[in-house]
């Protein structure tokens, strides 16, 4: 089946792919024994393998979270004790010391190639809020937990947390103050509920308040993070983009792409799952309103119970990331956490904290086929298969093509490039039986892509693509 790639059709630029340390660093940054394959330290050898393009997946973003101090103060109700987090908040002043094991991992992951630092908040220090917790209470429902008398102190704690560690040469580029702002947020982890004109007015006085600091000159802001495709993000968007204040430090808008099932009994189960369809119309919202404005997609996972390995889930994820770019036109994605300590689909990696040792899954490489290959300022070019069963993408940076092909199928397929002058191709597998198994393709009209697999094809263009 041929594959139709076109260079001189060009889409977005991207800027990388990524993971938070959300809740995982914060136990990892401590065990330093030695891992029984590598020799090196678990939580350095875990680094690795999520951001180093030598010797993993080499992601290039790392979100970090800003705690609010429910691990000091114990208060509040949590579904896991790692989602307590350290706030750096101490006696009216700054106690950098905490959250250290959290700051050792975003400090390795930097070492080891990452050169995009996001940090997000779930919930203002717990000194700000209404009830002195990291969320609301449990019968107050849709209660905005920070008041409006608070937001400056909120604004100056946070953007003098990021000061702190720019300084000590963590390349962070961008400030996300809340996060998920449209659910309740009355247990189980941080957060804090906003709505839609209180985003806005947030994130103005972070504005305010970051314009009065010319040593955060490269720094943006970033929101909203809805934590659904479907619901609100409209609301959420046109709100923050009608404050000029505010665009001046937004280059994007960033989402989680989220579509939550919706049980079975509603009316209109289908058409409200129907997660492209949503992605569809958001999309076409922004072109019609918005569209110079880039979009960034800062949050997924499958949220799904056990701890799925295999590549059931790892397609799902090729088919998100592949949904997300073509047709949300994202121009960087990033999963919700990188490793995952219970038992369910969400990290990259899993832990075992009775033994301290962790096991990777096919979700970790299959996403290094998109971020071990994808070069930094990549652009997205054409590409279109016959075969709707195959999911292709294609990128060009400089004289390299790269193309992605996914194929969910229990089927090997045969495709075809349309290059007439195939140079230096080599292609990467992860399957059942390969995690980005290298090798070299000498015809890229002849080549053969496996059952239930993602591969990921580079050349040379030593001559110009087929025109449509």
């Amino acid at each position: 089946m041929e594959i139709t790639i076109d260079s001189n059709i060009k889409y977005q630029m991207f800027e990388g792919f990524g993971a938070s340390g959300a809740w995982w660093a914060q136990i990892v940054g401590g065990w330093s024994h030695k891992d029984e394959k590598s020799g090196a330290a678990v939580r350095d050898e875990i680094s690795r393998l999520l951001f180093s393009k030598e010797c993993g997946i080499g992601l290039n973003i790392y979100r970090y979270n800003i705690g609010a101090g429910s691990a000091e103060s114990g208060k509040g109700s949590f579904s896991e004790p790692a989602r307590r987090t350290e706030s750096f908040d101490y006696a009216g002043g700054y106690d950098w010391s905490r959250d250290e094991n959290a700051v050792y991992m975003m400090k390795r992951a930097v070492n080891d190639g990452v050169g995009e630092v996001v940090f997000f908040v779930n919930s203002p220090i717990e000194r700000l809020t209404k009830n002195h917790m990291a969320h609301t209470d449990k019968y107050r429902p849709f209660q905005e937990n920070l008041p409006k008398e608070k937001y400056s102190a909120f604004a100056k704690y946070c953007l003098d947390v990021t000061e702190h560690f720019i300084d000590e040469g963590i390349p962070v580029k961008y400030l996300s103050p809340v996060n998920e702002p449209l659910w309740v947020w009355t247990g189980g982890q941080e957060g804090c509920h906003y709505r839609p004109r209180s985003v806005r007015k947030v994130l103005s006085v972070f504005a305010g308040e970051l314009s009065k600091r010319p040593s955060l000159s490269g720094l943006k802001l970033a929101g909203a993070e809805n934590g659904d495709i479907r619901w609100f993000n409209k609301s959420y968007t046109r709100q923050l983009l009608k404050d000029e204040s505010v665009r001046k430090y937004l280059d994007s808008i960033d989402i989680h792409s989220y579509c939550l099932s919706v049980p079975s009994f509603l009316p209109f189960k289908a058409q409200l799952n129907n997660r492209a369809a949503f992605i569809k119309r958001y999309r076409k919202w922004l072109n019609r309103y918005y569209p110079d404005m880039a979009v960034k997609m800062s949050e997924w996972t499958h949220m799904k119970g056990g701890r799925d390995k295999t590549m059931n889930s790892a397609l799902e994820t090729a088919r998100v990331i592949y949904e997300d770019i073509t047709l949300l036109g994202v121009s960087s994605w990033q999963h919700w956490i990188a490793v995952s300590e219970v038992d369910y689909c969400d990290g990259l990696i899993y832990i075992n904290l009775k033994n301290k040792t962790f096991e990777t899954t096919k979700r970790l490489y299959v996403t290094g086929n998109f971020s071990k290959y994808i070069p930094l300022g990549a652009n997205r070019i054409y590409a279109q298969c016959k075969d709707n069963e195959l999911y292709v993408l294609a990128f060009k940076s400089d004289k390299k093509i790269i193309v992605i092909i996914t194929n969910p199928t229990e089927s090997v397929k045969a495709v075809s490039l349309n290059i007439p002058d195939c140079k230096n191709a080599a292609i990467a597998t992860t399957n059942e039986a390969f995690d980005l198994k290298e090798s070299p393709v000498d015809d890229c009209r002849n080549i053969e892509i496996s059952a239930k697999s993602v591969n990921t094809v580079c050349f040379d263009e030593t001559a110009k693509t087929e025109q449509l």
